[in-house]
């Protein structure tokens, strides 16, 4: 394993630009990939590090200065992820206020493919006597204290992006995230590992719910969202309007309202496992998630199929818990605690599909998996998964 260090805070050690292609990566199988990294200039987007990764047949890329948040992907000639309004993206932490207009300022640098939301919180904003709690948390605008690459010179040949980002204050929380994003030559996988540390000398309590975002083509009228769901739960009111088609998506529609829905889906008996998809209308492309269940319990479907230049994009999210308040959330135990030295492990990878024999091959196994046991499908709020109306 050869490693490159890129940023490492506690040694003052940063590296501006970086670039490893072809056989200098060691192995004939590297041909064709590379990894780099450089600094964005202008507009929001001054000193944001971006570290990009091509395996010759997906390419991502990585912002360590969005706490190791992945900005886009490609697979071939299709994009993977969507269009955000923050135009001139990836926005840099020091252009977001996170508790402007109430506390959802989160939304002003929101446009990644993939957007980490937690620790502290990672649902809607909420008060705590005088503390305002902003949306979503703060890890997604914590820059990275240590990046480094490592390239594997034995089969399979794996391609890492090691970051560690630390939530961390006086008086408040302390937990280190180690992610681990991984891919291999010619793969059309990316694997995101993020292991939780607890830096404290007492129990720590965390959330954490991982925002996929994608937009066209896999998003698209007639686009469809499939999964085995065990138990389905609109989030409220607006939710239920939409709940005999959650699974279907309209055309751009502007001044949509989001939908979201709550789930709970089956898993593969030997290891826990799961998978969740969106395909596009003529099922010959799709992008699939596939994460443990013991890690990461709770999963939530967002629906934003506004209009183009609003943000036409739909969330996969698996979490440990869902996107409520915090405080209900604890209520009803779904907020983790890390005891001393304590650590949580959770894996999400995404697999992109780009043929139809692909896409129906996935749709088969979810098939299998919801032949398990038939669907229950709530009209309305529920608890304990929401808040009844």
């Amino acid at each position: 394993m050869r490693t490159f260090v890129l940023t490492d805070a506690s040694n003052d050690s940063w590296v501006e630009s970086f670039k490893l292609e072809g056989e200098p990566l060691g192995a004939e199988a590297f041909h064709g990939c590379s990894v780099s990294k450089r600094r964005l200039h202008g507009g929001r987007r001054e000193g944001v590090d971006l570290v990009e990764v091509d395996n010759g047949a997906v390419a991502f890329a990585i912002v360590p200065t969005r706490g190791m948040n992945i900005w886009k992907a490609s697979a071939g000639a299709d994009r993977v992820g969507w269009d955000s309004p923050a135009t001139d993206g990836p926005v840099n932490p020091a252009y977001v206020n996170l508790l402007n207009l109430g506390g959802i300022g989160w939304l002003e640098g929101f446009d990644e493919l993939l957007a980490r939301c937690g620790l502290m919180n990672n649902g809607a904003p909420y008060r705590d006597g005088d503390v305002l709690h902003p949306l979503h948390g703060r890890i997604s605008n914590i820059p990275a204290s240590y990046v480094a690459v490592h390239v594997d010179e034995k089969p399979p040949h794996e391609i890492v992006v090691e970051g560690r980002v630390e939530e961390s204050f006086l008086f408040g929380a302390g937990v280190r995230m180690t992610t681990r994003i991984s891919t291999v030559p010619g793969s059309n996988r990316l694997t995101v590992r993020d292991e939780f540390e607890n830096l404290k000398d007492q129990p720590v309590e965390m959330q954490i719910l991982y925002h996929w975002n994608f937009g066209p083509p896999h998003l698209e009228e007639g686009a469809r969202f499939v999964a085995p769901v065990k138990t389905l739960i609109p989030r409220d009111p607006r939710a239920v309007e939409g709940l005999a088609a959650y699974d279907v998506y309209g055309p751009p529609e502007p001044g949509f309202a989001e939908q979201a829905y709550f789930f709970e889906l089956h898993a593969d008996d030997p290891d826990g496992r799961t998978v969740a998809m969106l395909r596009n209308k003529a099922g010959d492309k799709a992008v699939a998630l596939r994460y443990p269940l013991a890690q990461l319990p709770c999963f939530t479907l967002w629906k934003n199929t506004a209009g183009l230049r609003e943000g036409y994009a739909t969330g996969l999210e698996p979490g440990a818990n869902y996107p409520n308040p915090r405080p209900f959330e604890k209520a009803r135990g779904r907020v983790l605690t890390l005891p001393v030295d304590g650590r949580h492990v959770a894996e999400t990878v995404l697999e992109i599909l780009q043929s139809s024999d692909a896409v129906a091959e996935v749709e088969t196994e979810i098939r299998r998996l919801q032949a398990t046991a038939a669907a229950v499908v709530h009209p309305s709020p529920k608890e304990p998964f929401a808040a009844e109306s």
